[in-house]
C-alpha cells in the first residue's frame, strides 16, 4: 500500500512488515531511465542493500541515481551521505554524475581520502598534536630497514617487501604475527624468508616511528584507533554521515572493512555494490568474502543482481561467460545478457611464436585503424609487463603509435637499462664471458650479476616481473644466434641499443598496451587478450585453486573489457623456430571453438598450421630473426647498399610530415624502413610496396613523395615520377 505521510509533495511512502519505504512520484526523471534492475537498486532507499553487478551493467549508473533519488526526494541529507569508492577517478566521475543528476554536497571519496581527513581533524584533539607527516618515499624507509637487517636493497627486492609490508598491515597482521599468516596464506617473498620479512617490517615501523612520519596504510590505521578508542570521535563520525555507499566491494581488505564497521556502527543504512568475478586484487589483501557474504551479516538486505550487459556485443559477452562456467564463484555471481546488437565473432587463434603473435596483432590493429578505429579504442592485453617488449616492437615497425599504461615501456624499464649497463660494461672491461663463442650463454652469465637465473624466482611481485624482463633480453640474445650463429655479444648490445633507439616516447593518442590487472575498470572497441597459454595465464606459480581461479578471473576481466572486437591469441614457443611445446591455456577449455561448447567465437584457422617460411638474408642467406633485421631483408652485420645522402633526405622528410602530423617520427616510417628504402631506392609502386614497412595505407600516404626523392637520388627528375603511385 502507497500513501502519503507529508514531507515532500508528491512523495509516497509503501508500508511493509519491516516498516515504511519510500517511493518517488515527484522525480520520475531519475528514475525513468533505469532499466528494471538498476531501478530496484535506485528505490531501495532504506536498510542494507546488496548489489551484485556484472561487467558492463551499469552498476555506477544505478548507484548515482540511487544517491541522487534519496536526496531529491528527501530521504537523504546530501551532506550526511558518504560515497566511498578505490580509486580518486571513480570518485571523480562519481561526483561529476550526481552534479549531472542536480545533486550537489555529497561525499564522494576514496577509503584513504576520508580516514585522512577525519584523521587530521580529530587527531590533534585526542592527542593534542598534529598528525604526523606522510612519508615522500615508502621505499626509501624499507631500503633502510633492510639495511638494518642485512638484506639486500636492490629495487625490485624492495618492491617486494614493501608490497609484503603492505599486505600485512591492510590484513591486520603485526610484525611478530607476520610468518605465521605468511604461511597460512601462502605468501612468498623471492630470496627472503618469513622470519626475515618479519624483521624487516619491524625496523620499518621502528623507523617511521623514529623520523616521525607514516605511510598510507597508517592513514587508515589512524583513523580505525581513532573511533575505536574514543566514543565521542565515533559519535561524531556517525553524526555526520547517516548513509554510507561502497562501491568496488570485492576488493574490500580486512582493515578497510574495520574502518567502515566503525563508521556505520550499530546501523545498517549502507549499500555496497561489486562483482566477485572480479575479484583479482587477492595480493593485495583484497577479500570478495565481505560480499559474498554480506547477507549473513545483514539477513535482511535487499538482494539486486544487474546481470544486462550495456558495454559488449553477444558474442564477446557469450565468451565472458563461458570463461567464468568453470568457477564455484558464479554461482554468487551473474551470468551476463548482452544488450546490445550483434558484432564480429570473437577470434582464438594459435601463432608458432611470439614474435609472429605480435606481428599478426599488429596487423591486425592496422587494419582496425584503416576501417576506422580509433587507435585510442584498441588496447593489446597481458599477464605480465615483460610481454609488451614485442608489441612496442610490433607496433613501432608498423608505425602505429602506441601507449604504455601502468608500467614503464620495455626499454625503459631500471632492470632493462641496468642489462644494457651491464653487458657494455663487460665488453669495456674485457670480462671473459664477451669473449664466449656463444653470445646467448654470455648474455646469461652477465646478467646473472643482475639476477637472472634459469629458473624464475618463488613467487610473483616486482621480483618476478624483473626477472620477466631480463628472461626477455636473454631470450633476444638467443633470438639472434640463432638467426647468427656466429653473433657476439658486442651484437647484442648493438642489438639492444638499436631497438631503444627506434621505440620513441609514446603519445597520448595510440593503442593502448596494459597488463591485465592495469585494464580494470577500463573498456575499449577492440582489445587483444595476447600469451593465453599454460605457463602465463595461469602463471606457473599459481598452484592453488585459489589462485588459479583468480587467474581465470583475469581472464575474465581482460575479455570483458572488448565493447566489440576480441581477439583472444597464444603461441607455441617463445622464439621462431623454437620447440612448440606450449599449450593453450586450461581457461578456453568450453570457450574457443572446437572444444566442448561454442563460446561466441568461430573457428579460426590456427597460424601454426600454416607454412611460414623465414625471412632469409638477401646476402648471405641466414634466416632472419628478429624484426629490425626482417624489416632490413638482411643481417645486421653483412655489407649495407645503402645510399647515405638519400638515407639523410629520407630522414629530413619524415620529421617535417611528423611535425605537421603532431605524431612521432616512427609513426611516419621507422628508422629500418627509411634504411631498407635507402637500400631498394624503389623506382615505381610495385618495388615500394616490396619494401617491409610499407603497407597500403603509407603508399597511399607517402608514397609519391618517397618515389619523388628515391627518383632525384637516381639522377631522375621526370615530372611525372610522383605520379606512379596509383590510390587503391
Amino acid at each position: 500500500m502507497c500513501v502519503e505521510l507529508g514531507g515532500s509533495p508528491g512523495v509516497c511512502w509503501r508500508l511493509s512488515g519491516r516498516g515504511a519505504r519510500m517511493e518517488s512520484m515527484a522525480v520520475p526523471d531519475v528514475l525513468s531511465a533505469l532499466d528494471p534492475e538498476q531501478r530496484e537498486v535506485a528505490a531501495a532507499l532504506t536498510g542494507p542493500v546488496c548489489v551484485i553487478a556484472g561487467a558492463g551493467t551499469g552498476k555506477t549508473r544505478a548507484i548515482t541515481h540511487r544517491i541522487a533519488h534519496g536526496v531529491l526526494s528527501g530521504a537523504f541529507d546530501p551532506r550526511r551521505v558518504l560515497a566511498v569508492t578505490f580509486t580518486t577517478r571513480a570518485a571523480g566521475e562519481m561526483r561529476g554524475r550526481l552534479r549531472t543528476l542536480g545533486v550537489e554536497g555529497v561525499q564522494a571519496r576514496t577509503f584513504h581520502s576520508a580516514a585522512l581527513r577525519q584523521a587530521r581533524y580529530f587527531w590533534p584533539q585526542v592527542t593534542g598534536s598534529d598528525l604526523p607527516e606522510i612519508a615522500q618515499s615508502k621505499l626509501s624507509l624499507v631500503g633502510a630497514a633492510a639495511n638494518r637487517c642485512r638484506v639486500g636493497t636492490d629495487r625490485a627486492t624492495l618492491r617486494d617487501l614493501a608490497s609484503e609490508i603492505e599486505w600485512a598491515k591492510v590484513s591486520n597482521v603485526l610484525a611478530e604475527r607476520y610468518p605465521e599468516a605468511a604461511e597460512a596464506a601462502l605468501r612468498e617473498v623471492a630470496g627472503i624468508d618469513a622470519p626475515t620479512v618479519a624483521r624487516v617490517y619491524a625496523a620499518y615501523e621502528d623507523l617511521k616511528s623514529d623520523r616521525a612520519v607514516i605511510d598510507m596504510e597508517d592513514i587508515l590505521l589512524a583513523a580505525v584507533g581513532l573511533l575505536d578508542a574514543n566514543p565521542g570521535v565515533a559519535d561524531a563520525v556517525r553524526a555526520q554521515y547517516h548513509h554510507f555507499v561502497v562501491d568496488e566491494y570485492q576488493d574490500v581488505s580486512p582493515l578497510q572493512q574495520r574502518l567502515l564497521d566503525l563508521w556505520v556502527g550499530d546501523r545498517d543504512e549502507i549499500c555496497v555494490v561489486g562483482d566477485p568475478a572480479q575479484t583479482i586484487y587477492s595480493f593485495a589483501g583484497a577479500r570478495p568474502d565481505y560480499l559474498l557474504d554480506f547477507t549473513q551479516r545483514f539477513p535482511a538486505a535487499t538482494t539486486v543482481r544487474l546481470f544486462r550487459d550495456y558495454r559488449s556485443t553477444p558474442q564477446v559477452v557469450n565468451v565472458a561467460n563461458a570463461v567464468l562456467r568453470p568457477s564455484s564463484r558464479t554461482s554468487k555471481g551473474v551470468v551476463l545478457e548482452a544488450q546490445r546488437p550483434s558484432g564480429p565473432e570473437a577470434v582464438f587463434i594459435e601463432h608458432p611464436d611470439e614474435v609472429a603473435e605480435a606481428e599478426w596483432v599488429a596487423g591486425e590493429i592496422r587494419r582496425l585503424i584503416a576501417a576506422g578505429v580509433p587507435a585510442r579504442e584498441i588496447a593489446v592485453l597481458f599477464r605480465v609487463n615483460a610481454q609488451s617488449e614485442n608489441y612496442e616492437q610490433a607496433l613501432s615497425d608498423a608505425g602505429i603509435a602506441y601507449v604504455v599504461r601502468g608500467a614503464e615501456r620495455f626499454f625503459e624499464r631500471a632492470e632493462v637499462r641496468q642489462a644494457a649497463m651491464l653487458l657494455r660494461g663487460a665488453l669495456r672491461a674485457g670480462d671473459t664471458a664477451a669473449d664466449s663463442p656463444d653470445a646467448a650463454a654470455a648474455t646469461a652469465a652477465v646478467l646473472s650479476a643482475a639476477g637472472w637465473s634459469a629458473k624464475p624466482p618463488a613467487g610473483g611481485g616486482a621480483a618476478r616481473e624483473r626477472w620477466e624482463s631480463l628472461a626477455a633480453v636473454v631470450s633476444l640474445a638467443e633470438d639472434l644466434v640463432a638467426a647468427r650463429p656466429d653473433a657476439t655479444l658486442a651484437d647484442v648490445v648493438a642489438e639492444l641499443e638499436a631497438r631503444a633507439a627506434a621505440q620513441h616516447a609514446p603519445v597520448a593518442d595510440g593503442v593502448t598496451l596494459a597488463s591485465l590487472h592495469a585494464a580494470k575498470g577500463l573498456e575499449w572497441d577492440a582489445v587483444f587478450v595476447i600469451g593465453v597459454h599454460e605457463g602465463t595465464l595461469p602463471l606457473n606459480y599459481a598452484e592453488t585453486p585459489e589462485q588459479i581461479e583468480e587467474e581465470r578471473r583475469l581472464l575474465y576481466v581482460g575479455v570483458t573489457r572488448a565493447r566489440e572486437h576480441l581477439a583472444v591469441t597464444w603461441s607455441l614457443s617463445r622464439q621462431p623456430g623454437g620447440r612448440g611445446s606450449r599449450k593453450p591455456s586450461r581457461f578456453l577449455d568450453g570457450v574457443r571453438p572446437g572444444r566442448s561448447a561454442r563460446a561466441g567465437g568461430r573457428t579460426t584457422r590456427s597460424a601454426a598450421s600454416r607454412t611460414r617460411s623465414p625471412a632469409r638474408c638477401r646476402t648471405c642467406g641466414t634466416a632472419l630473426v628478429d624484426a629490425t633485421a626482417r624489416k632490413l631483408g638482411r643481417c645486421g652485420d653483412c655489407p649495407s647498399a645503402v645510399d647515405e645522402e638519400l638515407f639523410e633526405r629520407l630522414r629530413a622528410w619524415r620529421l617535417e610530415r611528423a611535425q605537421e602530423q603532431k605524431v612521432p617520427a616512427y609513426v611516419v616510417f621507422t628508422d629500418a624502413t627509411l634504411t631498407a628504402l635507402a637500400e631498394a631506392k624503389p623506382a615505381d609502386e610495385a618495388a615500394l610496396r616490396a619494401v617491409p614497412g610499407v603497407g597500403q595505407s603509407k603508399l597511399e600516404r607517402y608514397g609519391a613523395d618517397v618515389l619523388r626523392l628515391c627518383s632525384e637520388a637516381s639522377g631522375d627528375s621526370s615530372d611525372d615520377a610522383d605520379t606512379k603511385v596509383v590510390k587503391k
